[in-house]
């Protein structure tokens, strides 16, 4: 997978539907058409320049994207122009149901730049023509469909429906939800969120750690006998003066890796430096901080089969807030250097940039 000496990326969480919904995105045109496009809008007020678009997937390498389903709870919207927050899970299955219909009609739209995988064979497909192409052939990016927050299930009982909608993927928390503890908002596994996990098992979907409460996702990975996962989510001993649930303590990444747990990084300045915030210029976080986060998991983990990237990128945040180097998705690979200075090998950078992930799909999608 080194063809054009560039790894395959693999990115384990982006938030495409919420953005094609919120802002109109089409991710099937280049950055700088949205760039353009948006100049003279509200949105690079409102949400700051797109890091995404078709030339920079292909310019990535970016064969695969976990593509999620994301909505927020009311009594957590900050801007007035985020209208995809819910009320109740009534509203919230709505506003999920919407983003995976906008998925499917993507694809449908633009069959030579994005297609679903729903299956081990779809992915060993994809994958060949990736790694084969054919002269002059388009390349389509992947898309495997991840829950972010679980409040869009009304009731177990429809988990199967959202699996013949496409979904593989299931996060119970963004903030707190009636399944457990989010971002936040602190607590344990409800009886619900028990239910919902058995539920999850029964049907095959891969278990995201990412934005659970610590104590919760103790629990998960006590509880969950299926794939677990951590899509996006940076070392909490990284940022020194932090106390906030959204990071992964050292006593939760060890349980983790013992559940053989991916965990991708997430290149957003706030996530790698505790003293970036917003407003400060992002020159003052450079991709050395992504390179050190990704090399605390492999040195805790013992190997570099346990990190990967799941970059967040349009997720609420923009070119501005993440490291100096990167302008789009593409800018990834000025890591790889950086970690061969470390003594990281091609195969361990592959692994990084996107085998990881694509052992874990190829085990836990179905055939």
């Amino acid at each position: 997978m080194m063809n054009d000496n560039k790894p395959i990326l693999v990115d384990a969480h982006e938030d495409l539907a919420w953005n094609m919904l919120t802002f109109g995105r089409d991710y099937s045109r280049t950055v700088s058409q949205t760039r353009t496009l948006e100049a003279n809008t509200a949105v690079p007020q409102q949400i700051g320049h797109t890091l995404l678009g078709i030339d920079a997937y292909r310019r990535a390498r970016a064969a695969v994207v976990f593509a999620t389903l994301f909505a927020g709870p009311i009594r957590r919207q900050e801007h007035a122009w985020d209208t995809l927050s819910y009320r109740d899970d009534e509203e919230a299955h709505t506003l999920y149901s919407r983003q995976l219909d906008a998925y499917h009609r993507l694809c449908d739209t633009h069959p030579d730049d994005f297609r679903l995988i729903t299956s081990r064979t779809q992915l060993q497909v994809h994958l060949a023509q990736w790694e084969n192409p054919a002269p002059g052939e388009t390349l389509p990016i992947g898309l495997v469909v991840l829950m972010e927050g679980a409040e869009g299930v009304r009731h177990v009982e429809e988990l199967p429906e959202w699996w013949e909608r496409g979904v593989r993927l299931i996060g119970p928390a963004w903030a707190g939800t009636r399944f457990c503890g989010g971002t936040r908002e602190p607590g344990p596994l409800t009886a619900e969120g028990h239910e919902l996990l058995e539920a999850m098992g029964d049907q095959g979907f891969v278990l995201d750690l990412s934005h659970m409460d610590e104590q919760a996702a103790f629990q998960a990975l006590e509880r969950y006998e299926g794939t677990v996962i951590a899509s996006h989510a940076n070392p909490l001993a990284m940022l020194p003066g932090m106390q906030s649930n959204r990071f992964l303590s050292d006593q939760l990444l060890e349980a983790a890796f013992e559940r053989d747990v991916v965990v991708g990084v997430v290149p957003y300045n706030l996530f790698l430096d505790p003293n970036w915030v917003k407003g400060m210029r992002k020159e003052l976080v450079t991709i050395d901080k992504v390179a050190a986060h990704i090399d605390y998991i492999c040195q805790r983990a013992g190997d570099a089969l346990h990190a990967g990237f799941g970059s967040d990128f349009d997720g609420g945040f923009s070119v501005s807030h993440v490291p100096a180097e990167i302008d789009t998705l593409a800018d990834l690979h000025k890591i790889a250097p950086l970690l061969a200075e470390k003594g990281y090998q091609p195969a361990d950078i592959e692994a990084i940039f996107g085998k990881n992930w694509l052992n874990m799909l190829q085990s836990a999608l179905p055939e």
